[in-house]
């Protein structure tokens, strides 16, 4: 009788946990698993001041993920995301740098005019992604891995692979070490984008045809959606995103550098692959990127203070990206397996 109510037992929790993997994916596993591996390993895991620190150190990948989610959702991928925000942060330190010369009376004026032509060259690389896979037709993967190429040449030409210094003091104390009512900037900035992009994604037309193209591009184009113009905004809203965390990340670093980003692309494409985001497009929420992206910062600050070195975390991300994609075939052969 005691066998038959152990085997009860597990019976149920096994469908509880079915039932949780089909709904939620594989995130909330991959978090306890985290949770508990790296408690273990450091005192320090589980003070509010380290997750107060990993929630600032993911602001940037956040941004990033749900920008890449985007390109995602149409069925694409976008693998210049490190470009842009190199292209971002040299160009806005080096006009901000030049500006502040020339009117080091105008402070705010000079930081606006920064960030303003930052912004525009980190998201004129999302601009020529999208024309070249709205229009021309070319796949994503070709189209944004010729632009961080070609991207990353141009920071590099513009910069001599040297930093850029001469931006005003203030640009970084507030927009790289600064808060508001105890919220550190970058979290706030981070924070409206998402509440606005939520908003965008779930309640206006735009947001169901990112859904409605990577679904089903020929459905939504004999429905009268503009397929082309929903491609083209997809990569745009990629570039613009990573562009903003591009300028966020220049002011933390106090420098334009063309160096930065070089593992943005696997990080915010393992980002949402883990938080439920399809690579075949057409499935994905935004509130489950944000938690992937947190989950991302998360095993790297739990590994920073386990002390496991920058090389080996590489691999780590990369091992978290496939066993995602396992997991998520699994998991649709579950809910198949079920209906059926």
């Amino acid at each position: 009788m005691k066998g038959r109510g152990s085997m009860k037992i597990f019976s149920v929790c096994g469908r509880i946990l079915k039932v949780a993997f089909v709904r939620l994916g594989v995130l909330p596993f991959l978090l306890l698993i985290a949770v508990i591996v790296f408690t273990i390993l450091s005192d320090n895991f589980l003070s509010g001041r380290n997750f107060l620190n990993v929630i600032r150190q993911s602001t940037y990948l956040t941004l990033v993920a749900v920008g890449q989610m985007f390109a995602l959702l149409t069925g694409g991928f976008d693998l210049s995301v490190g470009t842009i925000l190199a292209v971002t942060s040299v160009v806005g330190a080096t006009v901000m740098a030049a500006a502040f010369v020339a009117m080091p009376e105008s402070i705010g004026l000079v930081i606006m005019i920064g960030i303003l032509v930052g912004v525009f060259a980190g998201t004129l690389i999302g601009v020529v992604n999208g024309i070249g896979v709205a229009v021309f037709n070319v796949s994503p993967f070709m189209m944004s891995l010729g632009m961080a190429s070609v991207g990353f040449g141009a920071a590099l030409y513009m910069t001599g692979g040297t930093p850029v210094y001469g931006m005003p003091i203030e640009f970084g104390d507030i927009f790289g070490f600064g808060s508001v009512y105890g919220t550190p900037t970058p979290v706030l900035v981070a924070a409206i984008v998402v509440l606005v992009l939520f908003f965008v994604v779930n309640w206006t037309r735009i947001g169901r045809y990112f859904y409605a193209v990577g679904g089903n591009i020929k459905a939504a184009r004999l429905s009268g959606i503009n397929t082309r113009l929903t491609l083209f905004l997809a990569y745009v809203c990629c570039g613009f995103m990573t562009a903003i965390a591009g300028i966020l990340l220049t002011a933390r670093l106090d420098t334009g550098e063309a160096n930065i980003g070089a593992t943005m692309p696997l990080e915010s494409i393992a980002a949402c692959v883990i938080a439920g985001v399809s690579l075949r497009g057409g499935i994905g929420r935004l509130e489950n990127v944000v938690l992937g992206a947190l989950f991302i910062g998360l095993v790297q600050n739990g590994m920073n203070l386990a002390r496991i070195e920058s090389y080996l975390q590489i691999v780590v991300i990369g091992l978290l990206l496939i066993f995602a994609v396992v997991a998520d075939q699994f998991r649709l052969r579950v809910i198949a397996g079920m209906q059926g």
